[in-house]
């Protein structure tokens, strides 16, 4: 068996050497719980089925495919080390497993971890033998309980409707890494536009004892700052200016520096420790960054200080025959460029916590991403706190990326169906918007995208009632309904008021983030589509008439369509669930590139 996803997972901190587990596991479901008791993690263990990782066992991909519920599982595989990694510490990674992993290392606990959507890292060190390892993960993914981040993962065992089959386990890169005792632990990479800086942060662990950091920054190949901090303690801070240095004056002048869609300029940093007293390099890691600002002004969205209209796409990152995973790196970045040829400058990921490499391809190809988290269906005490976890992680994670503009904690009151007037998950929503402000001042935050929502930075409406073509009545009660800013707020597009109670609009920007979803069936597709169309022609003449609605009014700031791709039984994708294009995607182009630049938009 080949070894899939083969590329290096994490692009924002980057080391030269690594060693890829994925590929063929040693599997079995668990399904009397009983693996534990009976210690499967250090005995030859009924281990019947081979799995092949990344893909969880749900997907065809990982030779498997079995549907059905199965809430225990075990995984396990040989794998060694490298040698001339001895005098090194060695770090086992886990890009995600849903939901909660006990990891074992030649039969000892190594760590535990519970999120389904994040990475984890593991210190294996001292429970090596440095011969033949071996590596066991015990997962629980509890397939009926509504209280952990599903995200459209159904607790029913058949997909239906919205809802889509389960992912159980690993289903990003398992990989290992030397990292020397003293080494850099996070980076964190912060823009500031408006001074011309980088905020470079770091934390360092080990001996700090005569040692250095040497920041090198480069643009395009060319060097451009450097600077030389000496550590005294495990954090660091350092602001670097680049726009007033001679070399922008002058060599990069022309073509500006900042990040946008447009202009997707990245910078190269390279972050060094060195012992000063033997000269010796300790550790170097790669990343990137590009200088972008969003905030919102005049009841608007600005990109770089410049309003700017976000034309988005709701991608929901499922795959035919990887479920969450993408066979492919190519696919992620596929996904973009197929978005990007029919006039989409962004997405709105939608219920899923992305695989970083997706994020990588929109940083360099230039393209928005509104990031948003699995929801939980129900609430309680213990759902909030595991979100609330989930989403310290995220952050954590996926800061450094610029393609990244706005957080999307609750979407259309799932979890919180009483937020309209409940106090409780009134709190719940505040709780999110504050949290997320207080650990990311640099992105803009939605508190319940759809309707009821509280305290916002986006009005984030979702309205399906275009009609289907021969219902004119319908079609002009949803264009008026978009036509001005008090129609928008004023209106009940799921017979909810678009703000909770006591809550009101303060003149942020209002934006019509899911709407459309025109069924077309392709082939022997079938499924459902919120209205249907027989034939291409038609397919085409009712996106324009859906847009026309869009581009009419004069308050909305820009908007996310559902959606890029058919998922399962739902066929209101702008392509097929393998991404064939329903129609020729210049004329989707063309009608997104509509613009009325004489509109006043308040």
């Amino acid at each position: 068996m080949s070894t899939p996803r083969n590329e290096y997972p994490r692009p924002q901190l980057v080391r030269k050497e690594w060693v890829n587990l994925n590929g063929e596991w040693d599997f079995a479901f668990d399904d009397d719980n009983v693996g534990l008791k009976n210690k499967w993690f250090q005995i030859e263990a009924p281990f019947d089925k081979k799995i092949n990782v990344p893909f969880a066992y749900q997907t065809k991909l990982s030779g498997i495919e079995d549907p059905s519920f199965h809430d225990f599982v075990w995984y396990r595989r040989d794998f060694t080390v490298p040698q001339n990694w001895k005098d090194q510490r060695v770090v086992l990674h886990f890009g995600a497993v849903d939901y909660r992993a006990w990891v074992y290392v030649n039969g000892h606990y190594a760590g535990f971890h519970e999120g389904g959507h994040i990475s984890f890292s593991l210190d294996i060190t001292n429970l090596l033998t440095w011969g033949n390892e071996t590596v066991a993960v015990r997962v629980e993914d509890p397939s009926t309980d509504e209280t952990i981040p599903r995200g459209k993962q159904f607790w029913v065992e058949h997909s239906d409707s919205i809802w889509y089959t389960r992912t159980t386990g690993i289903w990003q890169t398992v990989w290992l890494e030397p990292v020397s005792p003293t080494s850099i632990s996070k980076l964190r990479l912060t823009p500031d536009i408006d001074r011309g800086d980088i905020i470079v942060e770091f934390e360092a662990e080990g001996n700090f004892i005569q040692k250095t950091a040497e920041i090198e920054i480069s643009f395009k190949g060319e060097k451009v700052a450097k600077d030389t901090i000496e550590l005294f303690e495990s954090y660091n801070k350092r602001a670097i200016n680049l726009y007033n240095r001679q070399i922008f004056r002058t060599s990069f002048h022309h073509i500006g520096w900042n990040w946008s869609p447009e202009n997707p300029n990245l910078f190269d940093i390279k972050v060094t420790l060195k012992d000063e007293a033997n000269q010796v390099v300790l550790d170097e890691v790669d990343s990137y960054f590009g200088m972008r600002k969003v905030h919102i002004e005049n009841g608007m969205v600005y990109l770089n200080n410049k309003p700017y209209y976000q034309k988005l796409v709701l991608d929901q990152g499922y795959w035919p025959e990887g479920l969450l995973t993408a066979p492919t790196d190519e696919d992620l970045k596929r996904d973009i460029e197929l978005a990007l040829e029919m006039g989409f400058n962004g997405c709105r990921k939608h219920q899923k916590v992305e695989d970083p490499r997706f994020l990588y391809w929109a940083d360099k190809l230039g393209f928005l991403v509104w990031g948003e988290c699995a929801a939980f269906p129900s609430y309680s005490e213990d759902a909030a706190s595991r979100l609330t976890k989930e989403w310290l992680e995220i952050i954590e994670r996926d800061y450094n990326h610029p393609s990244i503009v706005a957080w999307v904690p609750v979407n259309e009151s799932w979890g919180v169906p009483f937020i309209k007037g409940n106090k409780q998950q009134q709190h719940h929503s505040l709780a999110m918007y504050h949290l997320i402000h207080s650990v990311d001042t640099t992105r803009l935050v939605i508190s319940n995208d759809g309707w009821e929502l509280t305290e916002t930075d986006i009005c984030a409406i979702h309205n399906y009632n275009h009609g289907s073509d021969d219902e004119k009545a319908k079609y002009e009660a949803f264009k008026d309904s978009l036509a001005t800013k008090e129609n928008l707020l004023n209106s009940k597009p799921a017979n909810r008021g678009i703000y909770a109670d006591g809550f009101e609009h303060k003149g942020e920007p209002i934006l019509l983030t899911e709407f459309g979803g025109i069924g077309f069936k392709v082939g022997e597709d079938n499924g459902w589509g919120y209205t249907s169309v027989r034939d291409e022609s038609e397919f085409i003449a009712d996106y324009h008439r859906v847009m026309e609605a869009v581009y009419a009014s004069k308050a909305l700031h820009g908007y996310c369509y559902t959606q890029l791709t058919d998922v399962e039984q739902e066929i209101n994708g702008l392509l097929t669930y393998d991404r064939k294009p329903k129609c020729e995607l210049t004329k989707i182009k063309e009608i997104n590139d509509i613009w009325h630049s004489n509109i006043v938009r308040i």
